[in-house]
């Protein structure tokens, strides 16, 4: 409870004055703090980000698990996320989303893709870190859904690096907890429940080497086969079938 209203604090008293650095550090140290407080803890493995390496104007990409793959993801590198229109009217996380400078897509209107990928190029272009999950919504972790490839396409605009990220929150033995999973009918209550009576849950981040859509266009490739190519990375690293 503390750390959600120190959260809503931050956003609504400082994030309206905060420079855009200072922004991204508060949103990175109460990201970090909301995983301590789940007591989940945050693996990452492969090309990682490294505190001294400058970010900017990249894509990232990754399967969706979990309302936590947001705060895990944050806790690591601060981004820019692109997401579904529903998360506005999540308890407090919708508010805290919005200060973030989320860009909302509302799936059930057939030309709000095209809104958002001109929004997220210019975003790219002024130098942004952008995350989005092209699957659209969330799975249990057992299987992957297709990838949908229309936001891939503002990278393509904005000539931005993208770096596709694997999510996966394994049990002890190594089978996946799906106990974790924000998906199906749960609600976010339940959610939350069902991660506070597991002990010590682990999300593994597998980040791979970031792709240059520069050193793409010899292969010609479009925004479809290489979202085609993203999505198999990660469920050659994940081992899953498609759903």
């Amino acid at each position: 409870m503390t750390h959600t209203l120190i959260g809503t604090m931050i956003a609504a008293i400082v994030f309206p004055v905060a420079s855009k650095p200072v922004k991204l550090k508060l949103i990175q140290w109460w990201s970090g703090q909301l995983v301590a407080a789940l007591n989940l803890r945050v693996i990452s493995l492969g090309n990682i980000p490294t505190k001294n390496e400058t970010l900017s104007s990249t894509m990232f990409v990754a399967n969706h698990i979990s309302w936590t793959d947001i705060y895990a993801l944050n806790s690591i590198v601060p981004l820019r996320f692109i997401s579904k229109s529903e998360v506005k009217n999540w308890p407090v996380v919708g508010y805290l989303a919005s200060k973030a400078n989320v860009l909302f897509i509302d799936r059930s209107k057939r030309h709000d893709a095209a809104r958002i990928v001109y929004t997220a190029t210019l975003g790219l272009k002024a130098g942004d870190n952008l995350c989005f999950f092209p699957e659209g919504t969330t799975t249990d972790g057992t299987v992957l859904k297709p990838f949908k490839s229309s936001l891939i396409e503002a990278a393509i605009q904005a000539n931005a690096k993208i770096w596709p990220i694997a999510i996966r929150y394994p049990r002890p033995d190594g089978s996946i907890n799906t106990d974790v999973a924000y998906a199906g009918e749960t609600t976010m209550l339940v959610s939350i429940q069902q991660i506070l009576r597991q002990k010590n849950p682990v999300v593994e981040l597998h980040f791979f080497a970031p792709i240059t859509i520069t050193e793409l266009a010899d292969d010609n490739q479009d925004r479809r086969a290489l979202t085609l190519n993203i999505q198999q990375l990660i469920q050659q690293k994940l081992k899953l079938n498609l759903s």
